[in-house]
């Protein structure tokens, strides 16, 4: 078969850009800054691909709620996250996300992935089958609903028959998702990146990752909910730090940074960006959602450095036809 010029499109007059916008919990918030400081380089991304809280910032904004989730994030502390955890035992996860999810709507409503400003996708986990499940249609609520389901702490997601979890089980840097929407450059942000190198220094800095001392938090939170006083002790044993040894949740978490920081390392050596962002966050825990100022201010940090490795990637393709 041959084709005419008419037949041919026309070549794009420049590259299209890939945002791939990695998981890592209340690291994420550092995916803010990136979007930002992109933005102020004159960097519009015509792709974004998310996992976990990637999926969740990268949505939000093109959803056009950025600034609203921003406001929210520096609002946080650490008696508002608890407030916003709705706890529960024995149903797939230690925090339902119903309260999490309630709030995600109240601002996007029926919102719809076909509808966004871009093409977007989100990466799942199928619990049963272990396969990487793209969600690129449907509900957007839904799909950063599903985005967040982290094993074993947040209740997993039913969707078109599958039971969902977090796609940082299995695509922690959605790289290959932005390739096959269409990106001749990606950039991706890695949150992982020097997570372990600073856990590995002593068995403080485990505990810390994930030991909380939630005495006052818990004697606020019972105050003003009247939870019963038997739950709390239960949620002080699980998140509490011990005297002598890591504490459940502790264990938990540090098990999750070397595994996606495996992985995500394995992930990107096979499908390595056109431009890795590397911010700095081994000192925010994973569930530190109140650290969004620094988390926010890394973020913006991290794409400043690699500016100059982006300039080149885009140097690349100036002047050349791109289909």
């Amino acid at each position: 078969m041959s084709f005419t010029g008419e037949n041919v499109p026309p070549p794009f007059t420049r590259p299209r850009i890939g945002l791939a916008l990695g998981s890592g919990a209340a690291r994420g918030w550092a995916h803010i800054g990136v979007i930002r400081a992109l933005e102020a380089a004159g960097v519009k991304p015509d792709v974004i691909c998310g996992t976990s809280i990637g999926a969740l910032v990268g949505g939000v904004h093109l959803a056009g709620k950025l600034d609203v989730l921003e406001d929210w994030a520096r609002a946080l502390t650490r008696l508002k996250v608890m407030g916003y955890l709705d706890f529960q035992m024995g149903r797939g996860g230690l925090i339902s996300g119903n309260r999490l999810t309630d709030i995600i709507a109240r601002h996007l409503g029926e919102l719809r992935i076909e509808s966004l400003s871009a093409p977007f996708a989100t990466v799942a986990t199928d619990l049963v089958s272990g396969h990487e499940v793209w969600i690129r249609d449907g509900s957007l609520v839904e799909a950063l609903r599903i985005s967040i389901s982290l094993p074993g702490i947040f209740s997993p997601a039913r969707r078109e028959g599958r039971w969902l979890v977090d796609g940082a089980l299995i695509n922690p840097v959605p790289v290959s998702v932005c390739r096959a929407l269409g990106a001749h450059i990606v950039i991706a942000v890695n949150l992982h990146s020097d997570i372990i190198g600073r856990a590995r220094s002593t068995e403080v800095e485990i505990e810390r990752e994930g030991g909380i001392d939630l005495t006052a938090e818990l004697t606020q939170m019972e105050a003003a909910t009247g939870r019963p006083s038997r739950f709390n002790s239960i949620l002080q044993r699980v998140f509490g730090r011990s005297a002598d040894t890591p504490s459940m949740f502790a264990v938990m978490v540090q098990s999750l940074n070397i595994m996606l920081d495996r992985i995500a390392r394995s992930r990107l050596a096979g499908e390595p960006p056109d431009v890795l962002v590397l911010p700095r966050l081994g000192h925010i825990g994973l569930l530190e959602f109140e650290r969004a100022d620094e988390a926010i201010a890394e973020g913006t940090n991290a794409v400043q450095r690699a500016l100059p490795e982006l300039a080149d990637a885009i140097a690349v393709f100036r002047g050349k036809p791109i289909r």
